[in-house]
């Protein structure tokens, strides 16, 4: 039976949270605001998209929860996609073996105030096989409802045909050890034949795993008979960012990292965050950070996947109205999108926006980014400031299709990290 409690919860998630905005997201996302704290490692690195080697002993491993005390009986099924996840021409006979795979691995929550199910799946699976590299969507849905999508994760499969060699300084071609940092990317090719590499490879690089960030390259600047550079391009010149900030919830005995106070008010622990302000006057500060990924973790215990609490936690930034943009929250815990769960809401009692979300108890990295009315980047610069020395991790992924190919293949990955 769904208790008081859940309905408690899902009242105060469908206040913040609502359909996902604009058109139909492809990439990794939640729909249900029932689902909390999705997950995804590759070869036990959290990253966005997971990144498996073809035919290897690599496995992706996603786990979420679903706030309910009942085991919920969940399926999934795949999706070849094109390099910016929409599904292409492919049928799922010439990518999978049966598409479709039932999630049995799940677990109760332990005495925690809030309850839930733990759910964990990997890939690739008996059924679901994986025998063509690039792009694809795992979708997670309810059994009752095939229609409905609970959630969905984006990942690739990499045949590594070419290495990719990137390198990244913040002596870029507008400004000199300022506020930005470019990045530059070469190919060798060793024994793999591109006949037109303008026309059949793109290169996407991205920023801390930001899919807003995303630059897609066709042309480049220099091609040999082994080797091909994309470099001194405008595009690959990305914004400095800040370190992100850090906040720890592992206890509810005390307040933690950047925690203010703890407090239980029924049916809820709460966490009340320090005050957060703008840095974007401020002289920057290394802090060595994980580059906005978080890890669940109660300090108490000896599985935090089920013993690890949810609490109401919230945040407030003292920043005055911005009138011509909307603030939303940032990191891999939010899937890196601007839904409306993670859209800070300006308060004119107190001048500063705040933001409430039930997250599960753990140490996570953040930010907050500045998106203007009608745009979908995020700005750093606004409150976080852009920093020369910022440590940044950037990732390249190579994505080749032969004239006359019905698919694209990665063929190669690479990523390099700046300031280090």
């Amino acid at each position: 039976m769904v208790t008081a409690a859940r309905h408690i919860i899902l009242i105060v998630l469908l206040a913040c949270a609502s359909a996902v905005s604009g058109s139909t997201p492809t990439r990794t996302a939640i729909f249900d605001p029932s689902i909390r704290t999705l997950q995804v490692e590759a070869a036990g690195m959290q990253s966005d998209p997971g990144i498996l080697i073809l035919n290897s002993n690599d496995r992706l491993t996603i786990s979420f929860d679903q706030l309910t005390d009942e085991r919920s009986y969940l399926r999934c099924s795949l999706t070849h996609c094109d390099p910016m996840w929409r599904p292409d021409h492919l049928t799922p006979a010439e990518y999978t073996t049966i598409n479709e795979d039932y999630i049995e691995d799940y677990a109760l929550s332990g005495p925690t105030m809030v309850r839930y199910v733990n759910y964990r799946f990997q890939l690739p699976s008996e059924r679901l096989t994986l025998p063509l590299s690039g792009n694809y969507l795992l979708r997670v849905y309810d059994e009752s409802e095939p229609d409905s999508t609970l959630l969905q994760v984006a990942f690739c499969v990499l045949d590594p045909k070419v290495k990719v060699l990137p390198t990244v300084t913040s002596r870029t071609d507008i400004d000199y050890n300022d506020a930005h940092q470019q990045v530059s990317v070469t190919l060798d090719l060793g024994k793999t034949r591109i006949a037109n590499p303008p026309a059949e490879l793109a290169v996407i690089v991205s920023q801390n795993g930001r899919p807003d960030t995303e630059v897609v390259v066709t042309t480049p600047t220099m091609i040999t008979s082994d080797r091909i550079t994309y470099s001194s391009n405008r595009s690959l010149i990305f914004p400095a960012g800040n370190e992100y900030r850090r906040m720890e919830t592992v206890s509810v005995d005390y307040p933690s990292m950047h925690v203010e106070g703890v407090e239980y008010l029924h049916p809820f622990y709460h966490a009340t965050l320090c005050t957060d302000y703008p840095r974007s006057a401020e002289q920057y500060i290394y802090d060595r950070t994980q580059h906005g990924r978080f890890k669940i973790r109660e300090y108490n215990s000896d599985d935090s996947d089920t013993e690890a609490d949810y609490l109401l936690t919230h945040f407030t930034l003292d920043l005055p109205y911005q009138p011509e943009a909307d603030i939303f929250l940032d990191g891999y815990f939010t899937s890196h999108r601007f839904d409306p769960e993670w859209r800070m809401i300006y308060d004119e009692t107190s001048g500063r926006y705040q933001l409430t979300s039930l997250l599960k108890q753990g140490a996570y990295n953040y930010q907050y980014l500045l998106v203007p009315k009608g745009e979908t980047r995020g700005i750093t610069s606004a409150i976080e400031g852009d920093n020369y020395q910022t440590v940044n991790e950037y990732m390249v992924r190579v994505y080749y299709r032969p004239t006359g190919a019905r698919y694209y293949e990665l063929i190669g990955a690479g990523s390099v990290t700046s300031g280090i």
